[in-house]
């Protein structure tokens, strides 16, 4: 099976995540495309959906399910979504595609997170994937310059906004051995509006795709 196979596969079986009258969270990526695909099956049992983004707001309008705003909704049962990279404790690190503060506020409202991503997102310890960091434009320098003394280097994501209007920055080099920690000090830093380390809005379980079938992995 290729990847793209192997996203369709985990997408269709988070299917069995989404509780029927109820309003699921949904992420933003190409694996999460597939599920928004494999959602339109049982569009009819969704109240309805709170988007992390454009792109899926518009995905999921587009197969007819109603998009509610995060800020009418008090809680979720759960939020699926995809990652970078996910290790074995569950954190992982996203923002690949530029929605990690909507992401991360979507997912604080759910009870479960439930993470969707192909075999080769696996990883023992975070950081091989460069790490996302959206950022207010004024204070690029600084974090760029606060990274460089943690070894790592960073640099302005090209030709990229988010849809928040912040820049991208992504940090190469580092090695992510206390996600919690780390996240909590990058959070820390003026500028930032969010870093991609979910560690304190880690996956609940992980729906794997590998040749052999779904993995779960649960955390």
């Amino acid at each position: 099976m290729n990847q793209d196979e192997l996203k369709a596969l985990v997408g269709q079986a988070a299917l069995q995540y989404v509780v029927p009258g109820e309003v699921v969270g949904v992420g933003t990526g190409s694996t999460v495309d597939k599920f928004i695909d494999a959602l339109a099956s049982i569009r009819d049992r969704v109240t309805g959906a709170v988007s992390s983004s454009v792109r899926s707001t518009q995905r999921l309008q587009a197969i007819g399910i109603r998009v509610v705003e995060a800020t009418e909704v008090p809680r979720l049962g759960v939020y699926i979504d995809g990652a970078d990279e996910i290790d074995h404790q569950g954190f992982m690190i996203k923002g690949g595609g530029a929605a990690l503060t909507r992401e991360k506020i979507v997912a604080d409202l759910a009870d479960r997170f439930i993470c969707i991503a192909d075999q080769s997102k696996l990883v023992d310890t975070l950081g091989q994937f460069p790490l996302p960091v959206e950022v207010i434009p004024m204070a690029v320098p600084q974090v760029i310059r606060r990274f460089a003394s943690l070894g790592g280097e960073a640099q302005v994501r090209a030709g990229v906004l988010t849809d928040n209007g912040h820049p991208i920055v992504d940090v190469r080099g580092l090695r992510i051995t206390d996600p919690l920690g780390l996240e909590s000090e990058i959070n820390q830093w003026p500028g930032v509006v969010t870093v991609g380390i979910f560690a304190r809005h880690r996956a609940s379980a992980c729906l794997l795709g590998t040749p052999q079938g779904v993995r779960t992995l649960r955390f």
